[in-house]
């Protein structure tokens, strides 16, 4: 009985191993169909936790540049710098008549084009579908008119984010129909009609309480003084939109003030920003284009030939600190760089150009790097000639307002800026002839000290903030 007893256990062990080989491809193919199943798993959780590409959309006359410093914060709250994305429209400021052809003048067909393109280009670099639209004043009308006309706009769209956009217009006046920024015009008109926001695309918009000049229910502001405007303070919200509201700012600041990155920000990533500050960076590389003016407006076509000079000033006197840092003469794409520069310096720009004053830059410090550095050289109005020194103030975020900022040349409040609502980005002094002296410019929290070169030998002199 033992012997039959050991045989018949030895036959079941046997078995048993037999029926464990005959399971190990059979293991074997379960194992790697559930690693691979794991591995598409993992990748598409980081597909969808993966930074939705921005565009931002700059307004009437302006460039790419004026976002740097939100750029700068989703930067440094962690958002990939690789999908964040500015454009920049060959002829920013808008025609007089939306209808006639206007030399260095874009339509409202002209901005939803290149608007489209940019668009698409974006898709196809990020391999991302959706993108998220954030625009400054005009910049607002071509992100609708994609999203509401332009066929399958709105599924390429999940947010929109319209920064003090005169949604109802400037002013709202039926005898001037083919007014881009006329409340009754026909652009305007075509956008509100129906939903004013679309299905699947969610919008919002940012606005000053009273502090906008493009809001304003009196035309005082917008060079009609003691006539209405037929629009309110609320002008730029939407029906269906989420509507923000930012007491104080200006018509610039609701798109670049730090609370306006904080409404954008947890607008799209659903939670509110870590920081409201700049994280400096090591090393900060920069680049951007040269562009200039024609027919009496701004233009972002790129400028061939002009030399851009780079040197680090001391910011107390003004001085260079030794020799150029960086020096190129622009080719047909206008590129100036790319410059890395520290982030702790302060820089003078030297541009020269045909049919331009030599013009001198004076920068506050760059923290971080960015490819929309862009400079525009503008030839001097008839105001500006003559002899002396000339130094501007300029504001490009955000406009000069009495009682609520200090903007000083030299100790001295700029002449020329209006009271109230704040309307203008610049001032100016003009200083005696006599050899180079340093001029203290102060703009709130940031200062520098530039010099006074010669008006009369073709020298302008520019002090430009970030903030």
């Amino acid at each position: 009985m033992g012997k039959k007893h050991e045989l018949r256990a030895e036959a079941k062990r046997k078995a048993r191993v037999k029926l464990r080989m005959s399971r190990k491809p059979f293991l074997e193919f379960t194992r790697r169909a559930f690693l691979a199943a794991l591995l598409l798993l993992l990748l598409a959780l980081n597909v969808a936790a993966a930074d939705r590409p921005i565009l931002f959309v700059h307004g009437d006359g302006d460039t790419a540049a004026l976002w740097h410093t939100n750029l700068w914060r989703f930067e440094s709250n962690g958002y990939d710098p690789s999908v964040l994305f500015a454009i920049d429209f060959t002829h920013p400021r808008a025609r007089s008549d939306d209808t006639k052809p206007q030399e260095n003048r874009s339509s409202t067909a002209d901005q939803l084009r290149e608007l489209s393109a940019k668009i698409f280009e974006i898709q196809s670099r990020t391999g991302q579908k959706q993108l998220a639209l954030v625009g400054s004043s005009r910049g607002g009308y071509p992100i609708r008119n994609y999203i509401k006309n332009s066929p399958g706009g709105a599924a390429n769209i999940s947010q929109a984010i319209l920064c003090g956009t005169p949604n109802h217009g400037v002013y709202a006046d039926p005898t001037r129909p083919n007014v881009e920024f006329n409340g009754m015009g026909t652009f305007l008109s075509i956008l509100n009609s129906g939903d004013e926001v679309q299905p699947g695309v969610r919008f919002m918009t940012i606005r000053s309480d009273a502090n906008d000049k493009y809001a304003q229910p009196e035309g005082r502001f917008i060079g009609m003084p003691g006539k209405p405007t037929n629009v309110t303070f609320a002008s730029p919200e939407l029906r269906g939109a989420q509507n923000v509201v930012l007491p104080g700012l200006d018509h610039r600041e609701v798109a670049f003030h730090p609370l306006a990155f904080q409404a954008m920000y947890t607008f799209i990533r659903g939670r509110e920003p870590a920081t409201l500050d700049i994280v400096p960076e090591a090393r900060p590389a920069l680049n951007g284009f040269v562009s200039g003016w024609a027919n009496g407006a701004p233009t972002n076509l790129p400028l061939a030939g002009a030399t851009v000079e780079i040197y680090e000033v001391d910011p107390a006197s003004g001085q260079r600190l030794g020799e150029a840092v960086h020096r190129r003469t622009t080719s047909a794409d206008g590129v100036w760089g790319p410059f890395t520069a520290k982030p702790t310096a302060y820089y003078e720009f030297v541009i020269s150009a045909d049919g331009y004053p030599t013009t001198h830059i004076y920068r506050t410090p760059f923290p971080r790097s960015s490819a929309y550095i862009h400079l525009r050289l503008r030839p001097l109005s008839d105001r500006d000639k003559g002899t002396g020194s000339l130094v501007t103030l300029i504001r490009p975020r955000g406009y000069l307002g009495h009682g609520r900022d200090t903007f000083l040349i030299e100790g001295k409040i700029p002449p020329g800026i209006n009271e109230g609502v704040p309307g203008t980005a610049e001032g100016r002094v003009r200083f005696e002839p006599g050899p180079l002296r340093p001029v203290r410019v102060v703009l709130n929290k940031e200062s520098m000290t530039v010099l006074t070169y010669p008006l009369d030998s073709g020298h302008i002199i520019i002090a430009e903030f970030h903030y």
